[in-house]
């Protein structure tokens, strides 16, 4: 098959979830800029799941995953 013909992978952030998701739970996010601002987190079992960078909970999140990867 041609290079064209290979299907999109990439995850993108469409609705964002209201409720705050487990800190302890999540291993990684990404930072999403389309089609709307969003951080995906990740959490221990591969779940992709979009929030709202506006909420406090999600800075908070942000910042324990950083303190844990470095």
């Amino acid at each position: 098959g041609s290079i064209g013909s290979q299907p999109m992978r990439k995850f993108s952030c469409v609705n964002l979830s209201t409720q705050q998701l487990n800190i302890r739970k999540l291993v990684s996010y990404e930072k999403r800029e389309v089609p709307v601002e969003a951080i995906m987190f990740i959490t221990t079992k591969g779940i992709k799941i979009c929030v709202s960078p506006k909420e406090k909970w999600v800075q908070t999140a942000m910042k324990k995953i950083d303190e844990k990867r470095t």
